[in-house]
């Protein structure tokens, strides 16, 4: 029996090691300062009431879970078979992003501070030295907004509210 408890004491403390890194990256992104947006995407902003335009977000919903999107990651092409959800649908099982290091739409902490202008350059180019693709090329700018619409919705328990929060930052490139 004693054993046993040891057994459970080591396998606990092992896993706890490996667990610890994943979390605290977690929480360290979500205080991290956010880059700033490019100039480019500066003056790039949710078109007037498509945050809380029902008709919309379904039309974002769709494009994020079913439209199968084109992308080259470390120089192999691939294909996102259920769209934006590949990556950032959540595994129930699990109770985060289907792919590990892909941001949890569900944290309001996180996505509160997210500019329209930022999310938008950030879905249309990519995140580099992530696994995020650029779909600017595979998405119309209004489809990358209804994403972005629906998107938003998680992390207000799944209902369309205006994207107007003091911790957003606004910073763009001198």
């Amino acid at each position: 029996m004693r054993g046993k408890f040891s057994l459970y004491i080591l396998s606990f403390v092992v896993l706890s090691l490996f667990l610890f890194p994943v979390f605290a990256q977690a929480a360290k992104d979500d205080d991290k300062p956010l880059k700033p947006v490019p100039k480019a995407f500066a003056d790039k902003h949710m078109p007037s009431g498509w945050w809380t335009d029902t008709k919309i977000i379904a039309e974002g919903k769709k494009i994020f879970e079913t439209r199968q999107l084109e992308y080259v990651y470390k120089r192999k092409k691939k294909v996102a078979k259920d769209g934006c959800a590949t990556c950032h649908g959540i595994n129930e099982k699990k109770d985060r992003p289907k792919k590990r290091g892909a941001k949890d739409f569900r944290s309001e902490k996180r996505m509160n501070r997210l500019s329209d202008s930022y999310w938008f350059w950030r879905t249309s180019e990519g995140v580099k030295k992530t696994s995020m693709p650029a779909w600017g090329k595979e998405l119309s700018e209004e489809e990358i907004w209804k994403v972005i619409a629906y998107e938003h919705t998680w992390s207000h328990g799944n209902k369309p509210a205006v994207h107007e929060h003091k911790e957003i930052e606004n910073t763009v490139e001198k």
